[in-house]
């Protein structure tokens, strides 16, 4: 089935070969309105492949230029408390893979941990935390798309890493930095697991991510994370959470994300 859909997906984009993909998150597919010369696919026209249901993920494929890069631009993710299987999020990794995709920055909406990281600002993920309760890698292991035990010591690749800082010390953005902390969701996390998490040394807690970096990094492509902090962990602040809030500081902080990936494309071309 992988082999198939990136068939399908080679069928309708051509002789394009992009190496860098993107994961957008909650709110924050603007990005993928800056590539230009698209090749657009919907989710749905492509066989065996998952479904994104939450709203704010368009569902689709945008192939095309951005900073003068061939990208893959995923427009909507997929998670686990939509119904989703760990299994299914690894065989979208996997179809990357066999189209050739080297690089894979994820982008996601997050609740911060820590005062220093307010709603509206970027964080530079440096690593996770697993308490999702499961791993994509479940199950056998095909040793041709990558290890049975797959190191996680540079998950999120500090040459990327630096690359990224670079492009916002140009830019003039100041961005954070920290540690990501990956739930199942649906429900937005309790006053004590809030305390509990920070406790762990989190610097911010999502319902997405993770799966998708494990699944890379079994596969050998390198990957560059971006949390859009979009409010603080329950209890933090007073007041309720909502979907509506993430989307909406998703928004607030698109353009700066727009910037930052662009001028990390760029430096990337610098190479």
């Amino acid at each position: 089935m992988i082999e198939r859909i990136a068939a399908q997906i080679r069928g309708r984009i051509g002789e394009r070969r992009p190496q860098t993909a993107v994961i957008l998150g909650s709110g924050l597919g603007k990005l993928a309105d800056e590539i230009t010369d698209p090749v657009v696919i919907p989710y749905a026209e492509l066989e065996g492949f998952p479904q994104s249901t939450v709203s704010g993920h368009r569902g689709q494929l945008i192939i095309g230029r951005l900073e003068g890069r061939e990208v893959l631009c995923l427009q909507g993710r997929f998670h686990l408390y939509e119904g989703i299987a760990p299994s299914e999020i690894n065989k979208v990794i996997k179809v990357l893979q066999v189209l050739g995709i080297k690089t894979l920055i994820v982008t996601n909406a997050a609740g911060s941990l820590n005062y220093d990281l307010a709603p509206g600002s970027i964080m530079l993920i440096t690593d996770h935390i697993n308490l999702c309760g499961t791993n994509p890698l479940i199950g056998p292991d095909d040793e041709t798309f990558g290890p049975r035990f797959p190191d996680m010591s540079n998950a999120y690749d500090s040459g990327l890493r630096q690359k990224l800082l670079t492009a916002a010390d140009r830019q003039k953005l100041e961005i954070g930095q920290g540690v990501y902390l990956m739930v199942s969701g649906p429900t937005f996390e309790t006053p004590a697991e809030i305390r509990a998490f920070r406790t762990l040394g989190a610097d911010a807690v999502g319902m997405s991510t993770v799966p998708e970096v494990i699944s890379a990094v079994h596969s050998g492509i390198k990957v560059l994370g971006l949390s859009v902090i979009t409010n603080f962990g329950t209890g933090m602040k007073t007041g309720p959470q909502s979907h509506a809030e993430t989307l909406e500081q998703g928004q607030r902080a698109s353009e700066n994300l727009i910037r930052l990936v662009k001028g990390f494309l760029g430096e990337m071309n610098d190479e």
